[in-house]
């Protein structure tokens, strides 16, 4: 997979792509474990963002079962979790001005935030983070911010690390000045802990046939924005969740209002890639949401300060590939270990990351060399809690695509008050193939921003302090440059327009007068939706030159 040529060498016994929950759990485990044991151990952690938590996005109300077990002592330590999860609201959104306010009795446990045996936090993940990576520099973790992971190393059907992109190339390919060509880092294991979408994960996936006998992955494009409010308007830990408007019956998707710490709450739409119609605009339903007054009770007067995107991997155990190959894992949300039926994913990543620690920090301490496959793995993950509320959810994501919002969520309810009894539900259509023909729908004419509560996607995309090096290859490449023009653009009015959100693409007229298809990929926020959505599956991701993309703060 990767180009023969002549680059710098490292190696280590391990190395892990993704600064993000799964690949730090991993990482501190890995050096906690070596440590006790008084072994030599050399772990490294390569993070595209600019620095740790640049390119982290989730809600988050966090679950802390993993933490704890990495860290029995994390409040001592100073882990960001501030602020406890105190009450839970479920409402069903029926117009622009209805609501009903579901009790809770009639809300599938898997959704409860309060109550039971432990305690959960509204928090920043991407802060979350930041402090895992301490812990782990402190344990004696090296961790590399800046460093694109292009692709893996694979020698006859072995992974044997990665290739780091190279930095300081031209848009046509020449080298500018200060041009350097990227390292490889070889391990004796290689973690892939890209999140949702992870671009090498996919490759992997298809190589070694990961999904053999799996349904399709399935995802969702989840937006956020981080909010300071007026103090009144605030109260910490309440937990907001709903659905229903301005989605329509045939679009699955669901918001998120947390009330966090410093007098700020975070605001979101997850909604689902398996949507048909071609004129929706995940952005738009999301910045016309916002006015229902549930939500605008709580927004209005305050001030929007940040704004980012990126696609969740929901299909849960359905669609779980099998997570090792000769060499290395997939954890966290590149193998796709989120339970949708919570809407968390930071506590089961976290935990496939310990359990990878372990099972590799096993086979180097039996003096292992690296390159087999982990096979202990399975059954250490099949054993684990998060394997089995993966489990005991199995038809949540599906259910809802069968049967509805509505539909799908009694037959979740009943479901887990039966004890996961009901028959196994499956979706075996990829979500790009789920895409209807423009001409099915009638073109949707979506609100302008009010600059209040709504905003476009130009003001948007600066508040996510998003940055690429212009001139540098375009990283969202097309297999067929003709597709978005001449087949796209009659079929699906060229959805590209309006899944992305951050105004990537545009069809736009040439000098010829003709429609002409334009990236802007300096507005690329990494969401990943591009490739999962595309409906002839014509454009690829892959990571641009290391540093570049969002730098969230807070998120």
């Amino acid at each position: 997979m990767a180009e023969q040529v002549e680059r710098d060498t490292m190696e280590f016994d391990v190395v892990i792509v993704g600064a993000g929950p799964s690949g730090l759990a991993a990482a501190c485990r890995l050096m906690q474990r070596a440590n006790e044991a008084e072994q030599e151990l050399t772990v490294c952690v390569v993070e595209k963002g600019s620095e740790v938590g640049a390119h982290i996005l989730s809600g988050a109300v966090l679950e802390p079962r993993a933490l704890f077990e990495l860290f029995p002592d994390w409040e001592e330590r100073g882990a960001p979790l501030s602020t406890p999860a105190v009450r839970d609201e479920l409402y069903l959104l029926k117009d622009a001005e209805k609501a009903q306010k579901l009790p809770n009795a009639l809300v599938p446990k898997s959704m409860h935030n309060t109550g039971g045996d432990i305690t959960r936090y509204v928090i920043s993940a991407g802060n979350l983070c930041r402090w895992l990576a301490e812990q782990a520099e402190s344990l004696g973790v090296e961790i590399f911010p800046g460093f694109a992971a292009q692709d893996a190393i694979v020698e006859d059907g072995v992974v044997r690390g990665i290739l780091i992109g190279d930095m300081g190339v031209a848009a046509d390919g020449s080298e500018k000045g200060g041009y350097m060509p990227g390292m490889e880092l070889r391990a004796k294991y290689t973690l892939f802990a890209e999140g949702a979408r992870g671009h090498i994960g996919k490759r992997l996936i298809r190589e070694f046939r990961l999904d053999e006998g799996k349904d399709p992955q399935h995802y969702g494009i989840g937006l956020k924005e981080l909010w300071d409010v007026p103090a009144e308007q605030h109260e910490p830990g309440l937990v907001l969740h709903g659905s229903g408007w301005p989605l329509d019956k045939n679009t699955h998707g669901g918001w998120f209002l947390y009330h966090a710490e410093n007098q700020q709450v975070v605001v979101g739409l997850i909604m689902d890639l398996a949507y048909q119609n071609p004129y929706l605009s995940p952005f738009d339903e999301f910045q016309r949401m916002k006015h229902h007054p549930v939500l605008k009770r709580y927004l209005e007067g305050g001030k929007r300060v940040a704004y980012g995107a990126r696609a969740i991997a929901k299909g849960g155990l359905n669609c779980l590939p099998k997570m090792t190959f000769p060499g290395g894992l997939l954890i966290g949300c590149d193998a796709g270990t989120l339970n949708f039926a919570k809407i968390k994913g930071i506590h089961t990543a976290m935990k496939s990351g310990l359990v990878a620690a372990e099972s590799v920090f096993e086979a180097l301490k039996d003096g292992n060399e690296g390159g087999d496959e982990l096979k202990a793995f399975e059954a250490r993950w099949q054993d684990s809690w998060a394997y089995k509320e993966l489990e005991q959810t199995a038809s949540f994501g599906p259910a809802i695509h069968k049967y509805g919002t509505v539909g799908g969520g009694a037959y979740n309810f009943l479901d887990q008050l039966l004890g996961g009894k009901l028959p196994r539900v499956h979706d075996t259509t990829a979500d790009h193939a789920a895409l209807k023909p423009a001409s099915e729908f009638e073109k949707i004419d979506y609100p302008k921003p009010d600059g209040k509560l709504s905003f476009d996607k130009p003001s948007s995309v600066f508040l996510s302090n998003t940055n690429h090096e212009e001139d540098q290859p375009c990283h969202l490449k097309l297999e067929d440059p003709e597709i978005p023009i001449h087949k796209n653009l009659p079929e699906y009015a060229e959805p590209a327009q309006r899944y992305c959100p951050a105004g990537v693409y545009e069809v736009v007229e040439g000098d010829d007068g003709q429609p002409r298809f334009q990236i802007n990929f300096q507005n690329c926020v990494h969401c990943k939706t591009c490739d999962i959505k595309d409906p002839a599956q014509n454009i690829t991701w892959v990571a641009p030159e290391g540093g570049g993309g969002p730098n969230y703060p807070n998120m």
